[in-house]
């Protein structure tokens, strides 16, 4: 059976700035496991696989089972069942509220985080396969075990068209397609008459074949050797050395997309190709619709899948690619300017490995951290830096019901930080303090001690000392929600006994949080997530990927600045002599910028959540933290109004993923619920005033969530849908819905026979 691991690591090739707290991955165990509890497992995926069109995603069940075992499961409060003409009682909100706590406790880890998957992107694993595959070390580092789970993960995903999506909620796409079939090809599958690989490859050649896949897709195929370095737009190296002060330099990118074509531009300027093998050249017949010697490379490079598109290039970024490939590339594969290409590479080199060596291998996340693992074995098969890149991956597995996926990379911090503030916010708190104290714990282990090494600046780093993570400490890249909601966290522990939850952070390390906090504050008022805006917005006009928008420079977002600004009134409240100047104008700033950027219908556009709902619950809270009532905010009036105006039938929400990419919010699928973005808008309407105009429709939506808990005390179920962004839902229930119940039970008085909220 596989085995979730916390907090471990061994081997020569595993280093960890906090013995690895936070650390998640999962072993396989050959004599683990009962026969009964094999069978259970068994069941689960069976489960799975038969509803896998019904519902798409996991529920976390062998995470789940094991936890629970190694925890225990004690008694816990009868359920409660409340009829439409009932009313909410304090004894019913309550009694909810502890089953939810305690069913959460159950399945917290010993180190004090809540383990969890942060995956979806159908593009993630396959090109993990594609890059073993290529060095030789596929059944060295993936089991067979691994490899079952891995083939059991893209059967269990793959659309009833034949196709796979970008995501695995998507309509099928020539690049989640073209990737998941040819990882299936590698690991041993066979095309058959009528099975599924046969009826990927039609999908694949009815949609114009492998040449109508993204750039991104193009690289992969081409380190593989089924397409060619030709179909390519160029992603040359020199950018790397030219002077910092030229408006396109990459380190004025956003670091997501410069830690990416980073390890690109080295491989394309070393022009990589994998050993050609029968396999290879049998997968180069099945993707394309016509022979291998006859496709026009260069007609190739700007080929896209019409499924695929959701970024056209403008004119002016097709003619850069077109004048760099037809003029550029040429003259700099010959003498003497091929030495300033070997310049460019060993500059790019330096920077893989100075970010490899600042996360421990880890990386900023998984595609990021493939390349680089490539890129490192091309540079020197036999280094140090590859081996130690493949003693981290399985940092980045995660094993669930639905098979083996390969994450983001986590979001250990970014989840205990919500679920210490939903069980601070309950009037029970005190019921869980093994639980809280285990939760500081790691709170206080994952915050980012030390800057990045040596000359940081020049590496086009920004300060980390004193930042949250959005996974653990090891990983080492500050973000500004992740540290201003830690923040909160530390400083809502300091306030409570010791005895309950353990000693408080020091105070230098609250300074440190804010001082980060304050770093990145942008000049418009709002706060970006990684580092500060370093570039022109004109810049996204060269945004090479297809299916991405706003992906080359940093941006400011509603969700970070609401967090950004609610840290640091919490900070002025407890600490009023600290920056209090420069704190002030901060959240002034904060404040303009989150009223600003208000759509006209009263709701936020969130960025790192579905989508409207998921805006609006943090543009409220940030206003509400910061002074702003119902009664004096015009913005709350129109939050609430917007709100209100989506509530279902059954007294929940539910917004589709498709808000995110058509900006119109849109209902999921029937007008089905979402217990998730329920507890979002609750938290909202409770703490924007709405009760004090009209309490019936808080009333309705806790009534929901009150009904829709399990008998063991869980909330997994109601309609859920996932995209890339939503990997809370299975991660906040049932603690998302007992935060906006506990909220309702201590902002509670009885006026009549109604509960009145303020």
């Amino acid at each position: 059976m596989w085995k979730l691991r916390i907090a471990q690591g061994e081997g020569a090739w595993l280093t960890s700035s906090n013995n690895y707290i936070g650390r998640q991955h999962w072993e396989f165990d050959e004599e683990s496991g009962t026969p009964q509890e094999r069978d259970v497992v068994d069941e689960m995926r069976q489960n799975f696989t038969k509803n896998r069109f019904l519902h798409k995603q996991s529920a976390d069940l062998l995470m789940r089972m094991q936890l629970r075992e190694e925890n225990g499961c004690g008694a816990i409060p009868a359920r409660v069942k409340l009829e439409e003409s009932e009313n909410v009682t304090e004894e019913a909100v309550k009694r909810t509220l502890t089953r939810g706590i305690s069913y959460y406790a159950t399945v917290q880890a010993h180190d004090g985080h809540w383990p969890s998957e942060s995956a979806g992107p159908l593009f993630f694993l396959p090109p993990l396969v594609m890059a073993l595959y290529v060095t030789g070390d596929m059944n060295t580092v993936l089991s067979t075990a691994h490899q079952i789970e891995i083939k059991r993960y893209a059967y269990n995903h793959q659309n009833e068209d034949g196709g796979w999506g970008f995501h695995i909620e998507g309509h099928s796409t020539m690049f989640g397609t073209v990737l998941n079939y040819i990882a299936l090809r590698l690991l041993g599958e066979e095309v058959q008459e009528g099975n599924a690989l046969a009826k990927g490859r039609k999908w694949i050649l009815d949609h114009a074949g492998a040449v109508a896949t993204p750039s991104w897709g193009k690289l992969w195929l081409a380190v593989l050797g089924v397409y060619e370095w030709d179909g390519c737009n160029p992603m040359p190296p020199e950018f790397w050395i030219i002077p910092t002060l030229f408006p396109i330099h990459p380190g004025k990118m956003l670091c997501y997309a410069r830690l990416v074509y980073m390890p690109m531009s080295y491989l394309y300027g070393r022009r990589f190709v994998g050993t050609i093998t029968s396999l290879v050249l049998s997968i180069r017949d099945e993707i394309h619709t016509q022979p291998y010697h006859q496709i026009d490379w260069n007609t190739a490079r700007n080929t896209c899948a019409k499924v695929d598109l959701y970024y056209p290039h403008p004119f002016i970024q097709d003619t850069l690619w077109g004048f760099l490939h037809h003029f550029a590339e040429p003259v700099l594969k010959r003498w003497p300017f091929n030495k300033l290409r070997e310049k460019a590479l060993n500059m790019v080199m330096k920077h893989i490995h100075y970010e490899d060596q600042n996360s421990r291998y880890i990386c900023i996340g998984c595609v990021e951290k493939v390349l680089c693992l490539m890129a490192c074995w091309v540079e020197d098969s036999n280094s140090e830096a590859y081996k130690r890149h493949l003693a981290r991956l399985p940092d980045y597995y995660w094993i669930s019901e639905d098979g083996l996926k390969f994450q983001s990379f986590g979001c250990q911090t970014w989840d205990a930080v919500f679920s210490i503030q939903a069980i601070l916010s309950s009037d029970v708190a005190e019921e869980f303090g093994p639980t809280l104290k285990k939760a500081n714990d790691f709170l206080k282990a994952s915050q980012v001690r030390e800057n990045p090494s040596g000359d940081f600046r020049k590496m086009y780093r920004h300060i980390s000392k004193g930042g949250w993570p959005f996974s653990m400490q090891d990983h080492g890249w500050q973000v500004s929600d992740c540290t201003s909601e830690g923040l909160k966290c530390a400083l809502l522990f300091s306030q409570m006994p010791p005895g309950l939850v353990g000693k408080k952070l020091e105070n230098e390390r609250l300074c440190d949080a804010v001082n980060i906090i304050l770093s990145l504050q942008s000049e418009n008022g709002g706060f970006p997530a990684w580092e500060p805006q370093r570039a022109y917005r004109w810049l996204e006009k060269f945004n090479p990927t297809e299916f991405f928008e706003d992906t080359l420079i940093e941006r400011e977002y509603v969700e970070c600045t609401s967090s950004a600004i609610q840290a640091l009134a919490l900070f002025k409240k407890l600490h009023p002599g600290h920056r209090r100047k420069e704190i002030d104008v901060a959240i002034t700033k904060g404040l303009q910028y989150i009223e600003n950027t208000q759509n006209p219908d009263g709701s936020w556009t969130g960025c790192w959540g579905i989508c409207y709902t998921y805006g609006t619950w943090f543009a409220v809270d940030g206003l509400i933290a910061c002074g702003r009532t119902y009664s004096t905010s015009y913005a709350l009036q129109k939050a609430c109004q917007f709100l209100l105006s989506k509530q279902l039938p059954d007294g929940g929400w539910g917004e589709s993923y498709l808000s995110n990419s058509s900006k119109v919010c849109t209902n999921i699928e029937g007008d089905q619920s979402n217990l998730v973005q329920t507890s979002w808008a609750l938290l909202s309407l409770i703490n924007a005033g709405q009760a004090e105009i009209d309490p019936t429709p808080i009333h309705r939506g806790i009534r929901l969530l009150i009904n829709s808990q399990l008998e063991d005390g869980s909330n997994r179920g109601i309609h859920e849908e996932l995209h890339l962004k939503l990997w809370i839902i299975q991660k906040y229930l049932p603690n998302m819905g007992s935060w906006s119940i506990s909220q309702t039970c201590s902002h509670e008085t009885h006026v009549e026979s109604h509960i009145h909220f303020h």
